[in-house]
């Protein structure tokens, strides 16, 4: 991230804990992402990586710091969070699709409802990310007929139907079956091409070295290494990355 620009999302300093359990979830977190910027996430299990974008769009709260994003801080202003949320969509492990809504209806649910928007844009914008992510043959099918990447690229359309400036993705592979991972990542990869700021937490590391501008290595809470990705899967700098790397990539 250039110095000269001022960073669309900004943690400074920012601390969590789990109230259930005491747990430091994230551990003095600073960090800043452009605007434009691809950045992917990873690192091991409970290492807080989902924890982190999920403070983003203020579905997880932080106790310590600052936490910007696109000129709002986030805090316990419900105006300031109702913003952020409207310029930030977010792609789950799970579809989170109403079983009893089809596709289409599931599109436009939230334009309608929450944005207030008339029922005959919101369908033609809906099919629109529908031809996106290339599905809009589906539109009237409900998501139990679709398979797990079909059902994820719906997920997508959902979440560009309210025109975000930033899309974050939490591990949006993790729960397919192989073969349609790759369908998933596709169109991932088609929208990185639109110049989207895009944050994806994912173990899918061809997706890292094809598409991220930038890698940020994540241990028990903390922000270990960052480089770009050729620089991080060639040279990781610390022990902790160079381990991970190795059972991830089986070398």
């Amino acid at each position: 991230m250039t110095s000269n620009a001022t960073p669309l999302i900004e943690f400074k300093g920012v601390n969590k804990w789990y109230a259930s359990n005491g747990y430091h979830v994230l551990r003095d977190v600073n960090l800043q992402f452009a605007k434009g910027e691809k950045v992917v996430i990873c690192g091991p299990s409970g290492s807080g990586k989902s924890t982190l974008i999920r403070c983003i769009n203020a579905l997880e709260e932080y106790q310590e710091g600052t936490l910007t994003v696109d000129g709002t801080v986030l805090g316990d202003d419900l105006k300031g969070i109702d913003k952020v949320r409207r310029e930030v969509g977010m792609v789950f492990q799970q579809f989170n699709l109403f079983p009893h809504l089809t596709v289409l209806e599931n599109l436009i649910l939230s334009p309608t409802w929450v944005a207030k928007m008339p029922r005959k844009e919101a369908i033609e914008k809906a099919m629109v990310q529908l031809e996106r992510v290339r599905i809009v043959e589906h539109a009237h099918k409900y998501p139990l007929q679709l398979s797990g990447g079909q059902q994820q690229r719906v997920a997508i359309a959902r979440a560009l139907c309210l025109t975000p400036k930033i899309m974050l993705f939490d591990e949006p592979t993790s729960a397919l079956d192989p073969e349609m991972i790759k369908e998933v990542l596709d169109v991932m990869i088609e929208l990185t091409s639109q110049g989207m700021t895009m944050l994806c937490v994912t173990h899918e590391m061809g997706f890292a070295k094809a598409v991220a501008d930038r890698v940020i290595f994540m241990d028990q809470g903390q922000v270990v290494e960052q480089a770009p990705p050729q620089q991080f899967f060639d040279s990781p700098q610390t022990d902790r990355a160079q381990d991970f790397l190795s059972k991830i990539l089986g070398h």
